[in-house]
């Protein structure tokens, strides 16, 4: 088939007629698909590039008016022109054809002179049409791939920001003796545990972003306190639990929707499920749901991590810690999430570890999650309740 050469199927029950309107169209340089019916036609048209249809009214099976109406309802063929051939001259018959959608009728017997003129000018209208489809095309291939460079470019922005926050929420870790590990694996638990809590996609992001602002308000705490190497006495304890306090009125103010989820995280992430935490003694559904998820991931990172009060608990003795404060300390939702998330848990851990500042290694993690996802723990342990105060 000549691409150059417009194709006209030539649909008529009569061969004497497709060889009749042959003869006038190829020495014209028109190429001539052939159907003796209305399926035949429809078949071909599935199949083959049509550019015009010249169509018999009077077939046996599927009349013209038939096929003219599913070539109406196919997407890929609803705008090929269409001529009704017929020898029908009543007005009722016309508006048959026109209300099926085809474009022109010509009157049997056929007239050359006619044919041409409405074939040229039907293929004309087609050019057009084509031009405009394929116009859209090249626009909406152009949108999609400018909408895929923004689109990356957004995502290099917001790792870059990322990125950012993670640096400079090392500067309130730092005094610490805190490498920002804890920042990077404290984030992505909470980005997990809010996931598989359900929560919409838009908040999971925004609860990776604004955890590592958690510990901000740690900038104003004194030295002598924040890297003490004995437990704190009640008065440092409670100059301690002031970060909450710095790091929310810290990020007071911003309009921008992460910073606002890091105050929210900031002031709420030590307050416990059944009122003992602090600044305000919030209990249950009264804590914002992002100040329980971070809770649950900043305890276990901190019981597992050297602190300057601490050598890093066992990966065993951490998980009976998390588990014993269900219900107590923790939501209890949020905490069957932090063990239903176990690969989850070994992805992170394995890419955000320090092997010299970890107690434990990935099989380890592996068997100890399952074994204490559903495990009914003993008594709880002697060492808990004097750990409580301290962590963060």
């Amino acid at each position: 088939m000549n691409k150059d050469k417009p194709v006209i199927l030539v649909v008529d029950d009569v061969p004497q007629n497709i060889k009749l309107l042959e003869a006038y169209l190829i020495p014209q340089g028109y190429e001539s698909i052939k159907a003796v019916n209305g399926e035949e036609a429809l078949a071909k048209l599935r199949n083959t590039r049509i550019d015009l249809v010249l169509l018999d009214v009077m077939m046996p099976d599927i009349d013209g008016f038939e096929v003219t109406r599913r070539i109406r309802e196919d997407d890929k063929t609803r705008l090929l022109p269409i001529i009704l051939v017929t020898a029908l001259s009543e007005i009722t018959d016309r508006v048959k054809g026109i209300e099926a959608g085809c474009d022109d009728f010509i009157s049997k017997p056929v007239d050359k002179t006619e044919l041409l003129a409405r074939v040229k000018s039907l293929l004309k209208v087609k050019a057009y049409n084509d031009l405009m489809l394929n116009y859209r095309e090249e626009l909406e291939a152009e949108v999609l791939r400018r909408t895929e460079e923004l689109q990356q470019a957004h995502d290099k922005i917001k790792n870059a920001s990322l990125d950012t926050i993670f640096r400079l929420s090392v500067a309130s870790e730092y005094r610490d003796k805190d490498t920002g590990t804890h920042i990077r694996r404290m984030s992505h638990y909470c980005q997990a545990i809010a996931r598989r809590l359900g929560l919409g996609e838009k908040t999971v992001e925004a609860i990776l972003y604004a955890a590592p602002l958690h510990d901000l308000g740690k900038i104003g705490i004194p030295d002598r306190i924040l890297s003490k190497p004995e437990k704190l006495v009640p008065v440092e304890i409670e100059i301690m639990k002031q970060h909450t306090v710095i790091g929310a009125k810290i990020l007071a103010g911003s309009e921008a929707d992460f910073i606002k989820l890091g105050a929210i995280i900031a002031l709420n992430h030590h307050e416990r499920w059944d009122g003992s935490g602090y600044p305000n003694g919030l209990s249950g559904n009264m804590i914002p749901i992002e100040g329980r998820i971070a809770a649950v991931a900043d305890v276990f990172d901190a019981l597992t991590s050297k602190r300057p009060y601490k050598e890093p608990f066992t990966l065993e003795k951490s998980l009976v810690i998390i588990k014993r404060w269900r219900e107590s300390y923790f939501d209890p939702d949020a905490v069957d999430a932090f063990f239903d998330i176990q690969e989850e848990i070994l992805s992170i851990e394995a890419k955000y570890s320090e092997d010299d500042s970890r107690s434990f290694d990935i099989p380890e993690l592996q068997v100890l999650l399952q074994e204490y996802k559903h495990k009914e723990l003993g008594e709880r342990p002697s060492s808990v309740g004097a750990v409580s105060a301290d962590i963060g």
